[in-house]
């Protein structure tokens, strides 16, 4: 059980990692920073209460948004590991040629990454103030 979830969650790990790190980099040089470092603030304060909130909203939106990446992926590890689930059911109804089914499971995959990205967008408006304005 541990070696599925673990493929699956080592391939997007770097990803994430990555747009987080370039995210806070480009945070750190803000004039708001800059500004909570001149009134004295510690830079750990600084860090965890400026930099971390606005750095994270372009990991939390390619988080939701990468959502129908994440079940290709989970058709791929289901079919190398056999594990059962829709992944694997999917791969057995192309063998098969059962057309309802795969209809039936591209519409369910495809309404689960519509709900992903309207939560991405209602979730960005409230963490990012600057979005609700517009």
């Amino acid at each position: 059980m541990f070696l599925p979830w673990f493929v699956l969650t080592v391939v997007y790990l770097g990803r994430y990692a990555l747009i987080m790190r370039n995210s806070l980099i480009d945070v750190m040089n803000d004039d708001f920073v800059q500004t909570a470092r001149a009134k004295g603030v510690r830079e750990k304060q600084v860090l965890w209460h400026h930099v971390v909130p606005n750095a994270l909203l372009p990991t939390i939106t390619l988080t939701l948004l990468s959502l129908g990446f994440i079940f290709g992926g989970a058709i791929t590890i289901e079919s190398i590991f056999s594990w059962p689930g829709l992944g694997l059911l999917m791969v057995q109804a192309i063998g098969v040629k059962d057309f309802p089914l795969l209809q039936g499971l591209f519409l369910l995959f495809s309404t689960a990454v519509i709900f992903a990205n309207l939560i991405a967008d209602i979730g960005y408006s409230h963490l990012d103030p600057r979005v609700r304005a517009a």
